[in-house]
């Protein structure tokens, strides 16, 4: 896959400044203009007035606000100010030939804008782009620049100012290093979409629409004395609240070192990565009665995360809800639903749907959001019985769901006919198969099998962390 460069411009170079200031004053001088020659009808004011004030104003807000992460998205007001242009030119030339060949040099400059800016080709063919419509505008008021007529010239001062302001980002813009990664078209605000797939797995999500018909369930039992010594060790040192459900949780924090492709997730109909970001969601009880309500916790762990990093992580989530009065961001935010009206609410959750297909969910509304994550994982064992198949959700994008249940003894005949007592641990998976194959998650199961035989291994950081492919 071709490497891509990733451009950005800072609010601590004058020029990007100066950017929006010509932004600002293009759309001052269109106001001011407009308002001495009058606005005409509806389709005028809309198409020649608010349409590239509104396309000059988002520049450079994107450009101050967002600009060493968002850049490429400056193509959005750059295709707004070529609709703008290639209206202006189909209301006054006369010739069709003409009006369609201004249209395709015009979408040509913004389809190649939105290229580059996007880092698929070098950064030094921007100015050269730029340079299309100047040369448009400069073809259509070639008689006021000859004649040195000003007056004449009020009606592309605007303009000019806005392709000046473009041409000085071209001039602040940079490059990213090497290696690092930053959201580019196609990315969610939640993970990295991931191009290089085989055709059949990028296919497959769209003959196997849901979860719940793309799941497949796994299943094993793990002998737990290795790590029933390794949390007595923890709540030696400290850590008193320590117990199977970190060390399980830390294990499979390691693994993804190694598999990072269960981190992925599918979102309309596309496959992405989270990257280090491995987000847990996981209900609690404020009071273990069957009366008290469940809430959800979401704790944002990192490949590099050593048993004590899960642990404090997760402790601090749990001591939030469960020392705290008021209710989770969860449950204030499903509150806020509840008020409602029914057949509203279904029209409102089909919103949501919506948009978070075409990845466009607020962040803080993901945030919050116990069906957007990268494991649920659940302990049946707290509550004295075996673990289940949980099933996974349709709304939201979380692939992985675990189980595990209460220990239970097993007696054993070794090789040389001695007849053992051993303690084990059950647990249940269900896994959206379409983010990576079968022969990847054998590969995950068993070493994760592995390193809970040596529980130890996780009181170090790992020595190495994979990357997903691109």
């Amino acid at each position: 896959m071709k490497t891509r460069t990733h451009l950005y411009v800072s609010r601590k170079n004058a020029l990007t400044w100066l950017m929006a200031l010509c932004m600002a004053a293009s759309a001052v001088a269109r106001i001011a203009f407009s308002g001495v020659k009058g606005s005409g009808d509806t389709s005028y004011l809309w198409s020649q007035i608010l349409l590239p004030i509104a396309a000059t104003s988002l520049y450079a807000l994107i450009a101050l606000l967002d600009g060493e992460k968002l850049f490429y998205k400056t193509a959005i007001p750059v295709w707004m100010m070529a609709i703008y242009a290639g209206l202006w030119i189909s209301g006054n030339v006369e010739n069709r030939m003409m009006v369609w060949l201004f249209w395709v040099a015009l979408v040509f400059f913004a389809f190649l804008y939105t290229d580059i800016s996007a880092g698929h080709h070098g950064v030094f063919f921007l100015l050269p782009i730029v340079c299309v419509p100047m040369v448009i505008l400069l073809y259509f008021y070639r008689g006021s620049l000859l004649k040195g007529d000003i007056l004449g010239m009020k009606d592309c001062f605007a303009d000019f100012l806005a392709l000046a302001g473009v041409l000085l980002i071209c001039f602040a813009v940079r490059i990213h290093p090497a290696g690092e990664y930053h959201r580019a078209w196609g990315d969610r605000v939640d993970g990295r979409r991931i191009r290089s797939l085989p055709a059949m797995a990028q296919v497959s999500p769209y003959i196997m629409v849901t979860r719940n018909t793309s799941s497949n369930l796994f299943e094993d039992s793990f002998e737990i004395s290795q790590i029933d010594r390794y949390i007595r060790q923890k709540r030696r040192e400290g850590m008193t609240n320590f117990g199977i459900t970190h060390v399980l949780l830390a294990c499979y924090v390691r693994a993804l070192c190694r598999y990072p492709g269960l981190n992925r997730f599918i979102s309309g109909q596309k496959v992405y990565s989270r990257g280090d970001d491995i987000q847990y969601c996981m209900t609690i009880k404020k009071e273990m009665t069957a009366s008290s309500p469940d809430t959800v916790i979401k704790v944002h762990l990192n490949p590099r995360d050593t048993a004590a990093d899960v642990y404090k992580k997760l402790q601090d989530a749990v001591d939030n809800v469960k020392n705290t009065p008021l209710d989770s961001s969860f449950d204030n935010t499903a509150a806020v639903f509840t008020m409602i009206p029914g057949v509203l609410l279904k029209f409102a959750v089909w919103g949501l749907k919506t948009l978070d297909y075409f990845g466009m969910l607020p962040g803080f509304l993901l945030e919050v959001s116990p069906f957007h994550g990268s494991l649920f994982f659940t302990s049946m064992g707290s509550l004295g019985i075996p673990p289940i198949f949980h099933h996974l959700y349709d709304f939201g994008n979380l692939p992985v769901f675990g189980a595990f249940g209460m220990k239970r003894r097993a007696t054993e005949v070794l090789e040389d006919g001695t007849v053992v007592q051993r303690k084990f641990v059950d647990v249940k998976f269900v896994l959206d198969e379409r983010i990576v194959d079968g022969f990847y998650y054998a590969a995950f199961f068993k070493h994760y099998k592995r390193l809970l035989m040596h529980p130890e291994i996780l009181d170090n950081p790992p020595e190495e962390v994979l990357s997903d492919i691109d």
